[in-house]
């Protein structure tokens, strides 16, 4: 995996994207523990996301909100943590 620089050196709109997929990443550790987020991630392959596993569906440009609200429906996610 690349590193990105610094948030304060990168475009206002890749920044977006870094906060969104660290929360993303962050939620999942808290909802299913950070071996099962791993796992649920790049292994469970999501009907609604096109047959793609989060991680697929995330690097072929689908919004990391609607990445999650799928994990969320098919694990059953609390509204309340979604």
């Amino acid at each position: 995996m690349s590193r990105l620089p610094p948030p304060h050196r990168l475009p206002p709109r890749v920044s977006v994207v870094v906060v969104r997929l660290q929360e993303f990443w962050s939620r999942l550790d808290r909802h299913f523990g950070s071996v099962r987020a791993q796992s649920v991630a790049r292994d469970h392959v999501f009907a609604v996301l096109g047959g793609r596993t989060a991680v697929d569906a995330i690097d072929a440009g689908l919004s990391v909100r609607r990445v999650w609200l799928a994990i969320c429906e098919e694990y059953e996610v609390p509204p309340k943590e979604r």
